[in-house]
């Protein structure tokens, strides 16, 4: 089942440019997180942005996942 959902996930990376701009854009928002939360000591904006990271990566993580939903169904 892993393999299945591993291989839809690779097809649509190379095949759906939707999926893998939100990918990419996903990959990219994970890589500010990080950054932000090296900090020794977070600032009041920090931690806003930091939430509204966190808020617009699962944007992109069930829009994906809706995506995934879609292709499974169609297989």
């Amino acid at each position: 089942m892993a393999n299945r959902e591993t291989d839809l996930v690779r097809r649509l990376l190379e095949e759906n440019e939707v999926f893998r701009a939100m990918k990419e854009r996903h990959a990219a928002l994970e890589d500010q997180l990080q950054q932000l939360e090296k900090k020794a000591c977070l600032t009041p904006q920090d931690e806003l942005e930091i939430k509204k990271i966190k808020k617009r990566k699962l944007l992109f993580k069930d829009k994906m996942q809706k995506i995934l939903t879609d292709h499974r169904a169609r297989d």
